[in-house]
C-alpha cells in the first residue's frame, strides 16, 4: 500500500468511497518494457466492502467505463493508434468491453501454467509469484479476455490483506485483474479489519513495532473495507495496444534515466 493508499484508508473511516491519481514511485530496478520509476496510478478505497466480487464489480466497471468515455471522446486518437500501430486492437477491445471479466484462482492459475505446452523461464508452482511470462500465458488462455487471479498465498502478500482462514494452504482476499499486452493491470485486495488477525501477522513478520501506529488505527473498532490500485500508463497500453510503457508517457522516467 502506498502512502496515498493509506491517506485513503484514513478518508475511509469518515467517508464511504474515496480515490486518489497521481504520481507513484518504484525503488525497484525494473528494466523492462511495462515498468518505469514514476508512473501514475489511480487508487481506491472502499468501505463497507464484504466480498472480492463487490471489489472486482468496481474493478471491471471502472475499466470499462474509463474505457468506452475515452472511446467516445477521443475517437480520432484512439483510431490513430489502432491503425499505425495495433491493427486488430479495436476488434479486441470491444470484445473486452462487451464480455464479463473471468475469474480463476490463484491455484487454478498454477495447475493451468503446470500443464501448459510452453515452456517459462520461470517454473510456476503454488507458493511463488507470477511471472509476466505466466500472467500473459494466462490471458491468452482464457481467450484474450481479462481476468481476475484470486485468493494469493499469504505469503506473497502484505500484512494488511484479509486473512481467507483456508488452512493449510493460508490465503488472502487480494486480486490482481490480467489484461491482454500487459499483464497485471489492476492489484486489490480486502483489508484485515480484525485487530487480532493483524496483530498475529505483524508479529509473524516482525513489524510490530514498526505499525503500532497502525494497529492504533483499529483499536477501538474498523468496518469491512477493500481497495485497489491500477497503473494508468498500462491502462493506456492495454486500450491502445502499445507495447512499450515508455511510449504512453510524455517524458518517461526509469532506472538510471530520471532526467529532471
Amino acid at each position: 500500500m502506498t502512502v496515498r493508499g493509506l491517506e485513503n484508508f484514513f478518508r475511509s473511516k469518515a467517508f464511504t468511497q474515496v480515490f486518489t491519481f497521481g504520481p507513484t514511485f518504484r525503488a525497484e530496478n525494473s528494466q523492462s518494457r511495462r515498468h518505469l520509476a514514476e508512473f501514475y496510478m489511480v487508487e481506491a478505497e472502499i468501505s463497507f466492502l464484504e466480498n472480492l466480487q463487490d471489489l472486482m464489480q468496481v474493478m471491471e466497471g471502472l475499466f470499462k467505463t474509463t474505457t468506452t468515455t475515452v472511446l467516445s471522446n477521443c475517437p480520432e486518437d484512439v483510431e490513430l493508434c489502432h491503425k499505425f500501430i495495433a491493427p486488430g486492437q479495436k476488434d479486441r477491445l470491444e470484445h473486452m468491453l462487451k464480455n464479463n471479466f473471468l475469474i480463476i484462482s490463484y491455484t487454478e492459475a498454477v495447475e493451468i501454467l503446470k500443464q501448459a505446452s510452453q515452456n517459462f523461464t520461470f517454473c510456476p508452482e503454488w507458493g511463488a509469484d507470477l511471472h509476466t511470462e505466466h500472467e500473459k500465458y494466462l490471458v491468452k488462455h482464457c481467450g484474450n479476455m481479462p481476468v481476475f487471479v484470486i485468493n494469493y498465498p499469504l505469503k506473497l502478500k502484505p500484512f494488511y490483506m484479509r486473512d481467507n482462514e483456508d488452512s493449510p494452504q493460508h490465503t488472502v482476499a487480494a486480486v490482481d485483474l490480467l489484461v491482454p499486452g500487459v499483464g497485471e493491470l489492476f492489484g486489490g485486495s480486502l483489508r484485515e479489519e480484525r485487530y487480532h488477525f493483524l496483530e498475529q501477522q505483524l508479529a509473524r513478520s516482525g513489524l510490530t513495532e514498526a505499525y503500532q501506529w497502525y494497529l492504533d488505527l483499529r483499536r477501538f473498532g474498523s468496518v469491512p473495507h477493500g481497495g485497489f490500485g491500477m497503473g494508468f500508463e498500462r491502462y493506456l497500453q492495454c486500450i491502445l495496444g502499445i507495447d512499450n510503457i515508455k511510449d504512453v508517457i510524455p517524458f518517461p522516467r526509469f532506472t538510471h534515466s530520471c532526467l529532471l
